[in-house]
C-alpha cells in the first residue's frame, strides 16, 4: 500500500494533491512539527530526513520531484505527464524542474540570509532579489501564453510549481499585484476539486488561501 507521510505546511502537500488528482488508493499519515521541525520518527523515514516522504511496500522514498515521478510512472497510467514525443515536452520538463531547481532555492537563500543576519547586505540583496524577480517574471510570461505551465493541460509540473508560488511566497512576502496572470492561475488551481480534497485531508482545520 502506498503511504504518504505528510508533515504539515511542507512540500508533502504536493504528494497528497498528486494522489487526489490521480484518484489512486493511498494511506495518509499525518505528522506534527516538533516544534518547527520534523519529529524524529519522520526524520527516520528517509536518509536525509526531510518532507515529503512515502513508503510503498519495502520502498521508502524522499524528495518531492522523485516521489512525483515514481507515483506517476507506477500508478498514473500516463496521466499528468507529457510524452517525450510531444511538442510541449520541453515545457513540461523545464517547469517541473524549475520549481525546486531554481525558483525555490533563490527564495530559500533570501529567507536564510535574512534569518541569519537580520537582513541581507546590499550586494546579497541585489543578487538574490534579481534571481527571484526573474523567476516571477518568466512565470508571469509563461502564464500569459498558456493556462498551465506545460501548456493547455494541467500536469505534474503544476503540482511542483505551486509550493514556491504559495507557501514559499508567504514566507518572503511577495506582493502579487504586478502578476495578474499568476493571480488568475492560482484562482484556477484553487477551484480544482482534487486540490480542495487534498488540502482538507493534509491541512485539516487550516484555511488555505492561494492568493
Amino acid at each position: 500500500m502506498l503511504t504518504v507521510h505528510h508533515l504539515g505546511v511542507s512540500q508533502s502537500d504536493r504528494i497528497v494533491w498528486l494522489c487526489e488528482e490521480l484518484d489512486i488508493a493511498y494511506e495518509l499519515k499525518l505528522y506534527q512539527r516538533a516544534p518547527g521541525f520534523a519529529p524524529e520518527d519522520y526524520k527516520a523515514l528517509t536518509p536525509y530526513g526531510t518532507a515529503p516522504a512515502i513508503t510503498d511496500g519495502d520502498l521508502a522514498l524522499g524528495e518531492s520531484g522523485a516521489i512525483i515521478e515514481y507515483i506517476v510512472a507506477k500508478y498514473g497510467e500516463g496521466r499528468l505527464t507529457v510524452r517525450p514525443d510531444a511538442a510541449n515536452y520541453p515545457d513540461y520538463l523545464f517547469w517541473f524542474h524549475f520549481a525546486n531547481g531554481s525558483m525555490q532555492p533563490a527564495m530559500m537563500m533570501d529567507l536564510a540570509v535574512r534569518m541569519a543576519t537580520g537582513g541581507p547586505p546590499p550586494e546579497a540583496a541585489a543578487w538574490i532579489g534579481d534571481r527571484i524577480d526573474r523567476g516571477y517574471r518568466i512565470v508571469e510570461e509563461r502564464l500569459a501564453q498558456a493556462p498551465f505551465f506545460a501548456g493547455e493541460a494541467f500536469t505534474a509540473a503544476d503540482i511542483m510549481m505551486l509550493f514556491p508560488l504559495t507557501a514559499m511566497r508567504g514566507f518572503t512576502g511577495r506582493e502579487l499585484t504586478p502578476y495578474p496572470n499568476l493571480v488568475a492561475y492560482l484562482g484556477r488551481i484553487a477551484e480544482r476539486p482534487a486540490f480542495r480534497r487534498a488540502m482538507e485531508k493534509a491541512e485539516p482545520g487550516r484555511t488555505i488561501e492561494l492568493i
